[in-house]
């Protein structure tokens, strides 16, 4: 038995429709997958446009051309790491390795403060008064390791 719903009930711009909706939700949810999605049925959209086929047979290829083109994708990105502009962007303490700032509070017990902007930052190192010069040497988690400044 042939399929009875053909591209004509299942509407010429259905699938470009689709491609759009799927390249909208790209924008809206993190990630770069639906883009993929969105090109598999753009793809498809070109297919039928040429070739008449039954509805089973666009979804399934929709379904094929899917898989394929997120397959290729990961591999791809796999091999390809894309380079930020930002690398430390969601890391902001690494950004102030190598700099030196003044102590705000003193470091006593190995622990104290230092103002950075309008945040102050808990600080790990020798014992030193406030107002002391200090240079970040590393992190851990969100205590800066530091030193003083000679």
């Amino acid at each position: 038995m042939e399929d009875s719903l053909t591209l004509g009930e299942f509407g010429l711009w259905a699938w470009w429709i689709i491609a759009a909706v799927l390249g909208i939700l790209e924008l809206i949810v993190p990630g770069i997958f639906f883009v993929w999605l969105a090109a598999a049925a753009a793809a498809v959209g070109l297919i039928v446009l040429v070739v008449d086929i039954p509805l089973t047979a666009q979804v399934a290829l929709f379904a094929i051309l899917s898989v394929i083109a997120v397959w290729l994708s990961r591999r791809y990105f796999a091999r390809h790491e894309v380079e930020s502009d930002h690398p430390l962007l969601n890391q902001r303490a690494q950004t102030y390795v190598g700099r030196t700032f003044t102590l705000e509070q003193e470091i006593r017990n190995g622990r104290g403060k230092i103002r950075i902007g309008d945040s102050l930052w808990l600080a790990e190192g020798p014992e030193l008064p406030a107002g002391t010069s200090v240079h970040v040497t590393g992190v851990d988690g969100g205590v800066l390791k530091v030193e003083a400044v000679h």
